[in-house]
């Protein structure tokens, strides 16, 4: 699909890729972008320039009535880029509690299937269109650090590729995006070198536009370090296993 004249539905809007998104967006000439968040407050920055293509949308991807009301309002909705994310970056055994998973998990994998049930109808009535899901090159890859996160984007990957066989009858794209580090509050806890978040976005809408329906790779960074996972994925594995969490 072209992004051109297109109208995009992206969670977490506030965030750094999100914004990124919105920007790269806007420059291709989308028609119309709810840009949703918790906290319509956080949007702020993005809506200062008064571009009235922006439309601001609250919306917490774990709570059902709020993904139903978004769903209502926004039935024109042509690419639905399911971007919010929650990252504890805690083990799996030294966590205190086992509260940060279940939220990685609502966030992570219930609210990217919660907002393609809801849209898919709209989608359909488009013609199709195409839902892009930001995963993680940690999807494939288990970072002790971020363990439980690391569970999340990997049954955000396997459902990613269920999605897509389910939406194919109607003709739905749905991309997923692997991609390493970004320079974005959440990557900040991860080590340098780190990405652009346009690099990511470029990439992912490039995707978009081209009619892939499957996973991508965004970012040089993040080639390399696929290059090395499939080249060796034990090796890839082992080197990560040594990254712990941090004793409290």
């Amino acid at each position: 699909m072209k992004i051109s004249g297109s109208v995009v539905l992206v969670t977490g809007a506030n965030g750094g890729i999100g914004r990124a998104y919105v920007a790269e967006l806007l420059a291709r000439g989308a028609a119309k972008i709810y840009v949703a968040a918790r906290d319509t407050a956080s949007l702020g920055e993005l809506l200062k320039s008064g571009d009235r293509r922006l439309v601001p949308l609250p919306l917490d991807v774990t709570d059902p009535d709020q993904v139903a009301a978004a769903a209502g309002v926004a039935k024109d909705v042509t690419l639905l880029i399911n971007n919010a994310g929650f990252a504890a970056f805690q083990g799996a055994l030294s966590a205190p509690t086992i509260d940060d998973a279940r939220r990685e998990m609502e966030v992570n994998y219930f609210g990217t299937l919660e907002l393609t049930r809801a849209f898919a109808a709209s989608l359909a009535a488009s013609g199709g269109g195409a839902v892009l899901n930001m995963l993680s090159m940690l999807a494939l890859i288990s970072l002790p650090m971020a363990a439980t996160y690391s569970a999340s984007k990997a049954a955000s990957l396997s459902l990613t590729r269920s999605l897509r066989a389910e939406l194919g009858a109607q003709h739905t794209q749905v991309v997923g995006v692997f991609a390493v580090q970004t320079d974005t509050a959440m990557g900040a806890k991860l080590p340098e070198p780190r990405m652009t978040p346009h690099e990511v976005v470029a990439d992912a809408l490039d995707a978009i536009e081209a009619g892939t329906s499957d996973e991508i790779v965004a970012g040089a960074q993040s080639r390399g370090m696929y290059q090395k996972f499939t080249a060796d994925p034990k090796a890839v594995q082992a080197m990560m296993s040594t990254r712990l969490p941090k004793a409290a």
